[in-house]
């Protein structure tokens, strides 16, 4: 077995949400899923089938999006994983509805932050061990780091 560690690839200001699912059908839920739960989302999708031609597939209604979404899941490589790159709108506007898609196995991350995936390759295939999200934490928050993670919450309208 050999291990390797592969950054995602998504443009500054987007998110993402990187997970595992089990059937080809995802791609037209999720797609469904992610037009109906966030007005004025743009999105790429790319998903990894795991048989018969084992093709990337793809949806979204961003072309740059849906190019790098399939860039990065072509490098990749792991079986039955999905790729969403997020503009106009956060994971928290979409993920109970990718969570409650039957399809949906489960969520490696959703994040802005810059993403590396630890993938094994063995003679069958990419399969994924886990990702690396963002930093390792720095120090400890303090009270004006409890004021200003407040403030951000309310000055983006998550918090009232």
């Amino acid at each position: 077995m050999d291990l390797r560690v592969e950054p995602i690839r998504f443009p500054e200001g987007c998110n993402i949400i990187y997970g595992m699912s089990h059937f080809i059908k995802t791609v037209e839920d999720i797609y469904e899923e992610l037009v109906n739960s966030f007005p004025g989302i743009k999105f790429g999708f790319a998903f990894n089938e795991a048989s018969g031609p084992c093709l990337v597939r793809k949806e979204g209604n961003d072309n740059e999006l849906m190019g790098m979404a399939v860039e990065n899941q072509r490098r990749l490589g792991a079986g039955h994983t999905f790729l969403i790159i997020l503009r106009n709108a956060f994971p928290v506007n979409v993920l109970p509805a990718i969570r409650n898609c039957r399809e949906t196995v489960s969520i490696f991350c959703a994040t802005a932050n810059p993403v590396q995936v630890v993938l094994a390759k063995t003679e069958q295939g990419n399969g994924v061990l886990g990702v690396i999200d963002g930093q390792s934490p720095q120090g400890i928050e303090l009270d004006s780091d409890i004021a200003a993670r407040k403030k951000f919450l309310r000055d983006i309208g998550y918090k009232r």
